[in-house]
């Protein structure tokens, strides 16, 4: 397909935070024109939005079924041809089934959906439909992280043996949500935010990372998920111990009760000769931890990475790159896909490297088995979708 991407947004209002962050990563390399929004279930709200984005005030609507249904009259020429989801975690389902079913292709945050079962038909509509549906897991998206997972499955460091993946963050060590905090609000709330609190913010980041980057999924889990702030309705700590089978064992830790912590995710992967590390404090550099021998210092934009880390980096080394490039990337790699899709190339989303409607449905497990097995007195819980 000669010419960008004509994308449509719903979410992403005055307000939001997420929403402009989508916008960013879908501009920076040039393959999106956002050309339509439902930005706010205010439509006053919308309007602002589209104004400051400098849109054509026709193609601002009051909802997102009106976006749906007006764009389909629109010429194929000028109609959106993807959306993006940026909503809260109830608002991700409907949208997202009534923009396949109408054609669209659809990008979306984590978690995928509000609900395992939600998860799961939004995963058969994908296949049934043969749309392309992506999900912003953003820190799969690193280029030193694509490093360690091409290095990894090449058996620099051996047969993989343990994995620590932890997300502390501290914003939510006080009630923010009784504060006005619009953001704590709805992440606190079981009614918007679904069945977990900080595993379903963070932890499916971490469980997500953790399989990406090892190439293995989590088999059982020990959990312990707690509540620390007096009156919070939803889960703020936890930690768990994992499997990954019956060679590899982890140790994950996802928590937003951290005080005096910004967003310190921490992945490190340990093998029979060697070892890896990454930080979001510092995603350019990537240690590599062979066995008996100095520690190396792996950076991006250096020659001597793979295609793979290359691919997904835009700056010579020492210009640091960090959130907005990461999610990008997911926006590149969807757009890849969608071209595809146009082209008649596109087969399924295990051609691409981006998350996707499984990797969500793995992400919503995540929570129900969390939860499931924090509240047994069973040592192991097996991970069930």
């Amino acid at each position: 397909m000669d010419r960008k991407i004509r994308l449509g947004m719903v979410g992403g209002g005055p307000d939001a935070f997420i929403g402009a962050v989508h916008r960013k990563a879908a501009a920076l390399d040039g393959h999106f024109d956002l050309v339509c929004g439902a930005f706010s279930r205010s439509y006053e709200k919308s309007k602002e939005t589209g104004e400051a984005l400098h849109l054509d005030s026709e193609r601002v609507y009051e909802s997102y079924d009106q976006m749906f249904e007006e764009e389909l009259k629109r010429p194929e020429n000028e109609r959106m041809d993807a959306v993006s989801i940026v909503t809260p975690n109830h608002v991700h389902f409907d949208p997202a089934k009534k923009a396949l079913e109408n054609g669209f292709h659809v990008i979306i945050d984590k978690p995928i959906t509000f609900s395992l079962d939600e998860a799961k038909e939004l995963e058969e509509l994908t296949k049934s439909t043969g749309r392309v549906l992506a999900l912003t897991h953003t820190y799969t998206g690193y280029p030193m992280i694509k490093e360690a997972k091409h290095r990894i499955a090449a058996g620099q460091i051996g047969d993989l043996r343990k994995i620590y993946v932890e997300y502390p963050q501290g914003w939510l060590a006080s009630s923010l949500e009784n504060e006005g905090n619009k953001q704590a609000s709805w992440r606190t709330d079981p009614e918007k935010s679904g069945a977990g609190g900080a595993i379903g913010d963070i932890g499916t980041h971490a469980a997500n990372l953790a399989e990406y980057v090892s190439g293995l999924e989590i088999t059982h889990l020990c959990a312990d998920v707690r509540t620390t702030v007096e009156g919070r309705l939803l889960d703020d700590d936890s930690s768990a111990l994992l499997k990954f089978g019956e060679k590899v064992s982890g140790v994950l830790m996802a928590t937003q009760v951290a005080t005096g912590e910004e967003n310190d995710l921490r992945i490190r992967l340990y093998g029979s000769i060697g070892g890896f590390e990454w930080t979001h404090t510092d995603p350019n550099t990537l240690l590599f931890k062979p066995h008996e021998e100095p520690a190396q210092i792996l950076r991006a934009g250096t020659g001597y990475l793979t295609d793979l880390a290359a691919k997904n980096t835009r700056l010579p080394a020492g210009h640091p790159e960090g959130y907005l490039e990461a999610f990008a990337n997911i926006y590149v790699e969807f757009a890849t896909a969608v071209n595809d899709h146009f082209n008649g190339s596109y087969k399924s989303a295990d051609d691409y490297d981006f998350p996707d409607a499984a990797e969500g449905v793995r992400g919503m497990a995540f929570v129900q088995n969390m939860l499931k097995s924090s509240g047994s007195d069973k040592k192991w819980t097996e991970f069930k979708v």
